[in-house]
């Protein structure tokens, strides 16, 4: 476990039987269910790649019981996994576009794989622009992997906090007024967001003003999952169930049921 921020930390879930790694395959964008033996499971993005085959790791926020439980486990430690579910970010699909990343706090947990894969493809991918916005520079997820994102080719790391403190000399904003002034292009680009609703919202306002389409738009609600197998039917809205129709989807497809939440 490696400590992020102050409450949120980095697991990395090793199966016990390595036979299973393989079965156990993933794509940017999907999750998982960790259990807290004794306690409870809740769902959490996935967010290292299955080709590094190096561990399954999942940032978790000590907000509830269950996470509280998971911060509270010494490394070594048995875990519950159930999964993985739901679909994924159409990484083939974006293939040779620009691809703008608009992050915030723990929201940026499920854009890691996208930015990992995109680095490891990299010539198959345009520009790439990376926001990552917290509510203090103390807050910024994965700050330690800003410097290799930016040395990566045509990659430009942005990072913008709604308070900053004494040692911070970058940008103080929210992050929709930092993609008005960043002037994010449309022209053969896709932009993925994921963060506090509030920050979507407004977000997906913003690219809108600067010409994005509806399908130029990507974003995941995974904060929506429950059991994971649709069959609570606490995650759907109308006919779609969020657990195995997304949770990423374009701002095309949301439009057909955001009104419904």
């Amino acid at each position: 476990m490696i400590d992020l921020t102050p409450d949120v930390k980095l697991f990395n879930v090793e199966l016990d039987d390595p036979s299973e790694r393989d079965r156990f395959d993933y794509k940017p964008g999907q999750f998982a269910f960790l259990s807290a033996y004794g306690v409870g499971e809740a769902p959490f993005g996935i967010v290292s790649l299955a080709s590094k085959k190096d561990g399954i790791e999942f940032a978790i926020r000590k907000v509830g019981t269950v996470t509280a439980a998971l911060h509270d486990l010494e490394p070594g430690a048995s875990v519950g996994i159930r999964g993985p579910h739901g679909n994924s970010f159409p990484m083939e699909s974006f293939k040779g576009k620009n691809i703008h990343i608009i992050g915030g706090g723990i929201g940026f947990a499920p854009l890691r794989p996208v930015i990992s894969y995109i680095l490891d493809h990299r010539d198959d991918y345009g520009d790439l622009l990376i926001l990552n916005a917290a509510r203090t520079p103390a807050d910024l997820c994965f700050a330690s992997e800003f410097e290799t994102w930016a040395a990566s080719p045509r990659t430009r790391v942005e990072m913008t906090v709604d308070k900053g403190d004494t040692g911070w000399q970058g940008r103080v904003a929210l992050a929709p007024d930092v993609v008005k002034e960043l002037r994010l292009s449309p022209q053969n680009a896709i932009a993925i967001t994921c963060g506090p609703p509030i920050m979507i919202r407004f977000t997906l306002v913003r690219l809108k003003e600067l010409g994005f389409a509806d399908d130029q738009i990507v974003t995941t609600l995974e904060q929506k999952m429950k059991c994971g197998i649709g069959k609570c039917a606490r995650c759907n809205v109308g006919g779609t169930y969020i657990c195995q129709d997304g949770p990423v989807f374009t701002l095309a497809q949301i439009s057909r049921f955001i009104e419904q939440f």
